[in-house]
């Protein structure tokens, strides 16, 4: 006796958001990202429907990459000083979006000041086409100042602005209505602090379609484990209702890869792990494809080697039924 199909179906559905603005929608982008709109759970693609593919931004940052572990920093030391080449190096390695960390705010980093942070937006934005993050320091005092002035440079073109926390989210949402922007809510890997900052953002206007999840993340034996358990939970509960937990996930993860030892630490330092790029570029994409597969849509990294890597993985791992974005580039060689 055949054993019936058993299929799961839910009532709720992650929310789709769009990031970028065209010129027809009053932006300068290129294109757009649309992340989200899934109905069910990551990869099942035999029982729910999967409208858009996961996307892959590079971080940039104003701060240099003196922090940065050695098997990213070596593909972008000559242009680190030069945003405007960074960006466009970004999106000839295959990203769909530009993250621009700004982290040289912070004093010990440079002290940049909101009106320079300002200009670094304005010069990513001309010299790419690629929708763009724009993370603050996470320093909400810094971020309460910088943030705003960032919003006002790139004002029309639908940028993912983070990151709002408890503690500084009424400013980053005053200034996201204002100019059109979506917005990154940030809380400690907790389902239910993830729905609190939801509904701050969401008491002061923000609409629960424009928010994006960061619920902090870290890398592949760095508490991947119950990172990766308490994502699926949210995942879980938006599927099945929860308005408060059907954001998209955002997982800036590239950073997380220099506090693991076995991504970073020599070949000579650790003969028996074998060649350090080959761990670090599969480290980094190993952590992306762990995520994907706990629900997360957006993912930040690093090393234009690991997006290459990250990006077949997805293409693999991916449902067939994903169709959208199909104007993305494919990963080019970071070679």
């Amino acid at each position: 006796m055949p054993i019936p199909e058993v299929t799961e179906k839910f009532a709720g559905q992650v929310n789709e958001m769009v990031i970028g603005a065209t010129s027809e929608q009053g932006g300068s982008r290129s294109r757009v990202v649309k992340i989200g709109g899934e109905t069910g759970l990551p990869l099942l693609d035999f029982e729910a429907a999967y409208p858009n593919l996961p996307a892959f931004a590079l971080e940039i940052t104003n701060a240099g990459v003196e922090d940065w572990h050695s098997e990213a920093k070596k593909h972008v030391e000559d242009i680190s000083g030069d945003l405007a080449k960074w960006a466009a190096r970004c999106e000839e390695w295959g990203a769909d979006l530009i993250c621009l960390s700004l982290a040289g705010a912070l004093p010990e980093l440079g002290g940049k000041s909101p009106d320079q942070c300002a200009d670094d937006v304005k010069r990513v934005l001309e010299a790419t086409g690629l929708p763009l993050i724009i993370w603050g320091t996470d320093d909400n005092a810094i971020d309460n100042t910088i943030l705003p002035k960032c919003s006002q440079a790139s004002q029309g073109e639908n940028c993912l602005m983070g990151t709002a926390k408890e503690g500084n989210y009424r400013t980053l949402a005053a200034s996201a209505l204002a100019d059109g922007h979506k917005v990154i809510g940030e809380a400690p890997c907790d389902v239910n602090l993830s729905k609190q900052v939801n509904i701050l953002l969401s008491d002061v206007g923000v609409d629960l379609n424009d928010i994006v999840m960061h619920m902090t993340t870290g890398a592949l034996g760095f508490g991947m484990i119950y990172i990766y358990s308490m994502m699926e939970r949210a995942r879980m509960a938006g599927l099945r209702g929860d308005k408060l937990v059907q954001q998209p996930i955002i997982v800036n993860l590239g950073k997380e890869i220099r506090r693991v030892k076995e991504a970073t630490s020599p070949q000579e330092e650790a003969p028996g792990w074998g060649s350090l790029e080959v761990r670090a570029r599969l480290w980094e994409a190993a952590t992306t494809a762990n995520f994907l597969q706990s629900g997360a849509e957006l993912f930040i990294l690093r090393s234009p080697a690991a997006l290459e890597t990250a990006k077949e993985a997805a293409a693999r791992l991916r449902p067939a039924s994903a169709s959208g974005n199909q104007s993305r580039k494919d990963s080019s060689s970071c070679s």
